[in-house]
């Protein structure tokens, strides 16, 4: 019998058709990969799966039967009976997933609680839980809260959570979206031996690298449609669909060719330090040559963003410093676009108080947004748009094209495509790669996407701890690797 049966699956919203016919089971062991780009439907399907559709969309016709139960015209409270029970979610972020005010061991055991579980020894059982998760210290981690965890020691208690109710069938969303690379690696291991372990897994992904890892099999979505489908293996091998090509070609940066005739030293980095409870980054050396860039790669914790905040000068050494050859312009282009938006503004207005700040007069701001956005590729139209209007990509060329209002001659970029999928994230590599050119830009390219870093970066430096344990240019780094850790991060990543 599968464990989650759902067949001729519809959601609408109104007039239109969100998801249309989508099909498909899994069984008890199993785990089966969702993919597509931003849109597909894939998320708004798992949503489906949990009776958790956002306001105005509603699943208009279809079977769906969780572990024996005929859910498809369940109320309320009847999803509130079978979320947990039957069928649990693991979100994307964790953090904002976690209630911040409790303990974790009372979050994971609110589920047994909901449900009636366990009531003898729900104090074990959420050690035990933690335990099965590979949680280091479990009964001490038991005792704090989500932001005294790393962020792959969330994800576990999430995981722990979601699987406290015992459930037939676990979803997860996105779940390793924007971890590291051995942390991702860790949490991928741990899905697959939950499906080894009897429960049913649908791994919702824009990572082909995760899914291959994970699935075994695939659904591919596109426009709210399952355009293709197959066994990992074989699908990852011989897709038949130009859409799953296209996907799959994407989701495999292509290594740069080697840059020649790059400039002189702009930057010396001598011993910075910077501590906050700890060392975040400690005697970090290294140079940044004009026109090429440089990447900064390590796990969640390891300094890279608190080193690329003092290149911009958000933040100042506590020891140490940083010697610029002359004065440069630089600017920053956060990781979450969404968030460094002002949600109440239009993006022209974001926009124009960039200009502002860079001088330009009153007169000549409205034709230079228009400039902005073509540069990045967007339709001047969309400055009259809130950040939430725009898709993911969107909202990262835009908050692009605010950091290029300054005419910088440094932009330092932190994590700037680990949200978006494998298509989308291509053309905002392309765009990088064109403007650089063109403007002749230095860039500082934060990730720990070690195939992207390939792709962009001419040289790296490898942070573990706080301290920059490998540097040099890419290709000798990545081929030959000198430090332990280098060569994990490289064996995780592959």
């Amino acid at each position: 019998m599968n464990a989650l049966d759902v067949q001729g699956l519809r959601i609408v919203a109104g007039p239109r058709t969100l998801v249309d016919d989508v099909s498909f089971t899994v069984s008890p062991g199993e785990c089966v990969a969702i993919v597509g780009e931003s849109g597909a439907g894939k998320s708004l399907t798992a949503r489906a799966l949990l009776g958790m559709l956002p306001e105005g969309a509603r699943a208009a016709s279809g079977r769906l039967d969780i572990d024996g139960t005929d859910a498809a015209g369940l109320d309320d409270a009847g999803w509130r009976m079978l979320r947990g029970r039957s069928i649990a979610l693991v979100a994307q972020d964790a953090l904002a997933a976690l209630d911040p005010l409790r303990r974790i061991g009372r979050e994971i055991a609110e589920p047994m609680e909901i449900h009636g579980l366990h009531a003898s020894d729900r104090e074990t059982r959420v050690i035990d839980l933690l335990a099965s998760v590979a949680m280091p210290e479990p009964a001490r981690r038991a005792r704090d809260r989500p932001h005294e965890l790393s962020g792959g020691m969330r994800q576990r208690a999430l995981i722990a959570s979601a699987l406290a109710g015992d459930p037939a069938v676990l979803v997860a969303d996105e779940a390793t979206t924007a971890l590291d690379a051995t942390v991702q690696a860790r949490i991928l291991a741990l899905l697959r031996g939950i499906a080894d372990r009897g429960t049913a897994v649908v791994f919702i992904s824009h990572d082909l690298a995760a899914v291959r890892r994970v699935a075994d099999r695939v659904l591919v979505m596109r426009d709210g449609r399952i355009v293709e489908r197959g066994e990992t293996a074989e699908l990852m091998r011989a897709p038949r669909d130009e859409y799953t090509r296209a996907l799959l070609a994407a989701s495999i940066p292509q290594p740069r060719a080697v840059r020649r005739g790059a400039g002189s030293t702009l930057l010396v980095a001598h011993a910075v330090t910077k501590s906050f409870d700890r060392p975040a980054v400690d005697g970090a050396s290294f140079t940044l040559t004009a026109g090429r860039t440089l990447g900064i790669v390590g796990e969640s914790g390891s300094g890279k963003t608190t080193l690329a905040r003092m290149l911009v000068g958000v933040q100042h050494p506590d020891s140490g410093r940083l010697e610029w050859s002359s004065p440069q312009r630089v600017q920053l282009v956060h990781q979450n676009p969404l968030g460094a938006f002002d949600p109440r503004w239009t993006i022209g207005r974001s926009l124009s108080e960039a200009l502002e700040a860079a001088g330009v007069l009153r007169r000549h701001r409205t034709r230079r947004i228009s400039e902005l956005l073509n540069e990045v590729g967007l339709d001047p139209e969309l400055s009259r748009r809130r950040p939430r209007e725009l898709s993911g990509g969107q909202r990262q060329r835009a908050s692009i094209a605010r950091a290029l209002a300054a005419d910088p001659e440094v932009l330092v970029l932190d994590e700037p495509v680990s949200a978006l999928d494998p298509t989308v994230r291509e053309r905002v590599l392309q765009l990088l790669a064109r403007l650089q050119q063109e403007r002749e830009l230095t860039m500082v390219f934060v990730s720990h996407d070690l195939g992207v870093v390939a792709a962009v970066c001419d040289d790296v430096l490898v942070m573990q701890h706080g301290v920059i344990v490998e540097q040099g240019p890419v290709r000798d780094v990545f081929a030959a690797p000198q430090h332990p850790f280098t060569r994990e991060l490289l064996a995780a990543g592959g």
